[in-house]
């Protein structure tokens, strides 16, 4: 009995030391160099530093791989599946997975399955990927601080990218979607900048029904409004919200780029990428709740809007239902409660303004009545934004936007 503990004591201490030994050995290989990107990996009992390269070429050695095969790896995103293939490809398989794209809510996109091969020469790295008929390639490139990844979709029809969240948007069951899309994405981690090059080409969407919008009255008042397209207040607004509203087919790619760009520098959502038909869609189908989801939704009804309303029918929808601050919604009700005159009526200067308060509505209608003073610079940029509208004129209405009272009339003095 002895010599049996004996025995299994050395044993013991045998395995101890080898498991030892086999952690420090990998704790050495995934070890940081100076200045590179490390994260906290937990390795058994033991929670180490490794550097992000380190890890990848340890994962695409020759050696390293096959140890992964099988391993399975709970993240965020869901479930990674690792496998190995003989001719040095390292396979990620996560299903179902999730996407979280920048600005666009907490609420993240989830994609049935997600397949991404990995391989690797030097500090070169290169795979391809797929979801669902989505198909497309990546490359990068590691350095001792960061990882630069190009990611390019090509020429792919939108049905098929629509398809991946029809869990989600039951609109695309009934939808009937044509054209392609493709992308080009730039990468830089551990920063998380991205820089995208999307491309629609030929989109169309039909079977949503927003023909039915045609003859909508307003939802705010039942006096009809007499703005036009031409008045001061439809100019201004389109200044104001979406400048290029007359020429786009509902949706902007170069203000979605602009303001991702935007936005990433300033860690905050500071502007939008939402066209005008986009915010017409989210006022009378979708709501207005932060998601990816939302995002694709408005995007469907935009497009079909466009292609069945008229550019004019759809600025008259956003008139009619815009949110105008102190519970306020529709030009009419915003003209005659903050001017006392009808929306048709307005000056330039006047219409400016309200155009102005439209990127946050209840803060500029609170700090105009708390100070008796409107937010002139952003005014003064609506005025000089305007089309139609020669170069001095525009500079002398900046000037009368500085000199005028702009106390607001319709405030109790007690309220002041």
């Amino acid at each position: 009995m002895k010599t049996l503990s004996i025995v299994f004591l050395a044993l013991l201490v045998s395995a101890l030391a080898l498991l030892g030994a086999s952690l420090l050995a990998v704790r050495v290989a995934l070890a940081p160099m100076p200045g590179e990107w490390a994260v906290p990996l937990a390795l058994g009992p033991l929670t180490i530093q490794a550097g992000v390269p380190s890890v990848l070429r340890l994962a695409t050695s020759s050696w390293g791989g096959p140890l992964l095969d099988g391993l399975r790896i709970p993240t965020r995103h869901g479930e990674l599946q690792l496998s190995w293939a003989r001719e040095g490809v390292l396979q990620v398989h996560c299903a179902p997975c999730t996407l979280q794209p920048p600005g666009l809510g907490d609420e993240p996109l989830r994609v049935p399955e997600v397949r991404l091969t990995v391989r690797r020469q030097g500090e070169d790295l290169w795979g391809g990927f797929a979801a669902g008929r989505v198909r497309g390639d990546w490359k990068g490139h590691m350095a001792a601080g960061h990882i630069h990844l190009r990611v390019a979709i090509p020429p792919t029809p939108l049905a098929d990218a629509y398809a991946l969240f029809a869990d989600d948007i039951p609109e695309v069951k009934n939808a009937s979607i044509a054209g392609r899309f493709s992308l080009l994405a730039d990468i830089s981690l551990p920063e998380g900048t991205l820089a995208l090059k999307p491309r629609l080409e030929d989109f169309a969407v039909s079977g949503l029904g927003t023909e039915a919008l045609a003859g909508a009255r307003s939802s705010c008042t039942r006096r009809a409004s007499k703005v036009t397209a031409e008045s001061w207040l439809a100019r201004a607004v389109v200044a104001a919200e979406d400048q290029r509203f007359w020429e786009h087919p509902g949706y902007d790619l170069a203000e979605v780029t602009a303001s991702l760009e935007r936005n990433q520098h300033e860690q905050r959502i500071a502007r939008g990428g939402s066209t005008l038909s986009q915010q017409v869609a989210k006022m009378l189908v979708t709501g207005g709740e932060r998601s990816a989801v939302r995002k694709l939704r408005e995007l469907l009804y935009a497009v079909e809007m466009e292609q069945v309303l008229g550019k004019p029918r759809i600025l008259r929808l956003y008139l009619d239902n815009a949110p105008w601050g102190e519970g306020l919604c529709g030009a009419e009700a915003a003209a005659q409660h903050y001017f006392g005159v009808r929306a048709h009526e307005l000056t330039i200067t006047q219409a400016s303004w309200l155009a102005a308060m439209l990127h946050n509505p209840d803060v500029e209608a609170q700090r105009w009545a708390a100070t008796g003073r409107i937010n002139t610079a952003r005014t003064q940029w609506v005025v000089l934004a305007l089309r139609g509208v020669p170069r001095p004129r525009k500079l002398e209405l900046a000037q009368a936007v500085e000199d005028m009272d702009w106390k607001p009339w319709w405030v109790q003095p007690a309220e002041r």
